[in-house]
């Protein structure tokens, strides 16, 4: 059973603990698994590559290195159907229903490598010419690979949304134990690169066959995935994955397109090294993967599951970068050979311990951009592709030695590891003691009566009308902004358009799905409404945005202060304070956004009444108004509710979207008819 579910059965502070340790304990065993399968496939691996470079030489070792790479970069389909199955089968409860899950994408993801192995054999030639190989056969048997491998994903993604890390671990282990065994006795036999490609050929399609679920599982004829979060989810794992593999693999093509044989096959090599520690924290990210997509909760247990990730993806990362440091120089010159000419002094060894510093910076970003993609549909993936793009451009423009082409890639990780850190601690920060630390909601609040959007726009614009982009209008439209028909469709449209020439940024971003309630609040549930996050309410708030911390920091410094701000909400606090409460039709109205009855609430329109409310009375503040509230399930993604980097790209991409929405025709339609 998926923790969360024991996490919901019992409540309390005390098991919310106990469950956040227990997370990380399960967390930390499967990555010990992972760790442990992963050091023994890296430990095959460089024997693998070692056997191949001491056979076949610098040259031939980059043909095969590059030839292995393409079919890396095919692993971004082939992540993404394992990432979408662990996502899926993780959240589902019965066996019935994950194994359901697991057919429906393991039957795609043959239509997918039956058509990427087609595309391959087609393109066959062009391949060969553009990484300089010999024949056309390498890229044939990598066709026939790429079939088997694309397969592979669903079914290692169903293991590990089990969270049958010893299985998924065996699988991993296998497909290079027979690559491993298949490349030596190729080699034995005189096939050189052919034998060492052929050997990859037989270990996916080996691991392939082993990788079969038990026969025994019966599907769930009624599971299915919703199509839109199928699409959306499957199109987020794709792009991550094709900027992943962008990332980790197409310098190596691009050095063998830019550099002679013997420094391509020298790059190869260094890349071999340093992207072990990518794998020993990839191993990491597969075990937390499904872990944070099972778990429902926002917080504890959701940190829980990353701050352990990180920590030891910090901890495998530093102690592999210090051991290839401290690695004496003939260490190298060991296990290389002599073919390669960097192999003496210290640059070789300056080149590997650049690469793994800077495999270990964006192993550290994958494990927030993963942890991202569990919780949510977000934009990190897209965010990853565009530094991806970025590295390409920059290894083409900066190539002129190995070391300028590991600086670019360098330069660029930090940069990515930086922008999808931000959030995250943005987050921390908020969330500190004393800031925005959510108070104890146990009531909720009553809904009275359901309102259209129409009126919410309608009481909107009404408080918005005095503003001075309405002065051409105020006359003609008083009326119907004042005394409102909301059954005129017409009015309707118009109020909307004329809302927009001042606030549309600002409505558009609320989710399509949000219902409008007037609400009626309580003295307790002033500790749940928060300010608007942005402008002058960020000099003010201090990082915390709820009302009446908001309204005691204003206290202390707005007495004397000449600011237009602060002599609005003074002139404010005077009416308040000299006029009683006004009867209930006539209170001007609050609108507020938020999750649900028992979230914290956002105020979009009110916040200096509210504010100068709360500096007369902080217990009475509700009693002046009157409050419409949205709420939707999608709050989150809306940047006034929840400001961190995703939403804000979202708002970015809505403004450009909306930038040519002419809301001027409406209003020129109106102003003529009523000529």
């Amino acid at each position: 059973m998926v923790v969360a579910r024991i996490v919901e059965s019992i409540p309390g502070e005390k098991f919310v603990c106990a469950s956040s340790a227990a997370l990380r304990a399960r967390l930390v065993s499967g990555s010990m698994i992972m760790l442990v399968s992963s050091g023994l496939v890296g430990g095959l691996n460089l024997l693998y590559n070692l056997t191949i470079v001491h056979k076949l030489g610098a040259g031939a070792f980059g043909q095969a290195s590059a030839v292995y790479t393409v079919l890396m970069l095919l692993s971004a389909v082939h992540l993404a159907f394992q990432l979408l199955c662990s996502k899926f089968v993780a959240r589902n409860d019965s066996l019935p229903e994950k194994f359901a899950i697991y057919r429906h994408l393991h039957r795609r993801a043959w239509i997918y490598g039956v058509g990427v192995g087609i595309a391959l054999f087609c393109a066959r030639s062009l391949v060969t010419q553009y990484l300089n190989l010999p024949t056309r056969n390498y890229i044939i048997m990598l066709a026939v690979a790429a079939v088997f491998f694309i397969p592979l994903g669903p079914r290692r993604g169903f293991m590990q949304g089990l969270y049958d890390f010893r299985h998924l671990a065996s699988n991993f282990v296998l497909e290079a134990v027979i690559k491993v065994a298949a490349a030596v006795l190729f080699m034995a036999w005189g096939w050189g690169v052919s034998g060492v490609i052929a050997a990859i050929v037989a270990s996916v399609v080996l691991a392939y066959a082993f990788g079969m679920p038990h026969r025994d599982l019966q599907a769930d004829p009624l599971a299915h995935i919703p199509p839109a979060t199928a699409i959306g989810e499957g199109l987020q794992a794709s792009m991550f994955f094709v900027g992943q593999v962008i990332i980790n693999n197409l310098d190596i093509i691009l050095v063998k397109h830019f550099f002679p044989a013997t420094e391509a096959g020298v790059y190869a090599a260094v890349a071999l090294v340093g992207r072990v520690v990518y794998m020993l924290s990839w191993s990491v990210v597969s075990s937390m993967f499904p872990f944070s997509a099972g778990v429902r909760s926002e917080e504890r247990e959701g940190r829980a599951v990353l701050g352990t990730a990180f920590l030891l993806v910090i901890l495998v990362s530093g102690v592999f970068t210090l051991a290839v440091w401290g690695a004496p120089a003939h260490v190298w010159h060991l296990l290389l050979g002599s073919g390669f000419p960097l192999n003496q002094g210290g640059s070789y060894r300056a080149l590997l311990v650049l690469y793994a510093a800077t495999t270990g910076i964006y192993s550290l970003g994958v494990v927030l951009m993963s942890y991202e993609i569990s919780r949510k549909i977000g934009n990190v993936s897209w965010v990853q592709l565009g530094f991806s793009g970025a590295i390409i451009a920059g290894i083409y423009l900066f190539h002129g030695t190995l070391h300028d082409v590991i600086m670019v890639q360098t330069v660029l990780m930090m940069a990515l590891l930086v922008w999808v850190a931000i959030p995250f601690l943005r987050a921390e920060i908020y969330k500190r003691p004393g800031n925005l630390a959510a108070p104890q909601m146990q009531a909720r609040l009553r809904k009275a009566r359901r309102v259209t959007e129409d009126e919410a726009i309608s009481e909107f614009l009404k408080s918005e009308f005095y503003q001075q982009e309405f002065d051409p209008y105020r006359e003609p439209f008083s009326k119907i902004v004042t005394h409102p028909d909301l059954q005129n469709e017409s009015d309707n449209r118009l109020r909307r358009a004329l809302l927009y020439l001042r606030r549309g940024r600002l409505w558009r971003e609320i989710p399509k799905d949000t219902e409008w309630w007037e609400i009626e609040l309580k003295t307790s549930d002033l500790q749940r409404i928060r300010v608007f996050p942005r402008n002058q309410w960020r000099k003010h708030s201090d990082r915390s945005y709820y009302l009446l911390d908001t309204a005691e920091r204003i206290r202390t410094r707005i007495s004397h202060s000449p600011s237009v701000f602060a002599a609005k909400l003074r002139s404010l606090s005077s009416e308040l304070a000299e006029s009683p409460s006004a009867d209930f039709k006539h209170r001007s109205t609050v609108l507020l956004i938020g999750l649900d009855e028992a979230s914290p609430l956002t105020i979009i329109e009110g916040n200096h009444r509210m504010t100068a409310a709360a500096l007369v009375s902080p217990q009475e503040a509700h009693r002046q108004f009157r409050f419409l509230c949205g709420f939707s399930p999608r709050m989150r993604s809306c940047c006034w509710y929840q400001t961190d980097f995703s939403t804000l790209l979202r708002y970015a991409k809505n403004s450009v979207t909306w930038l040519f929405d002419n809301c001027q025709v409406v209003i020129d339609q109106a102003l003529h008819n009523r000529a």
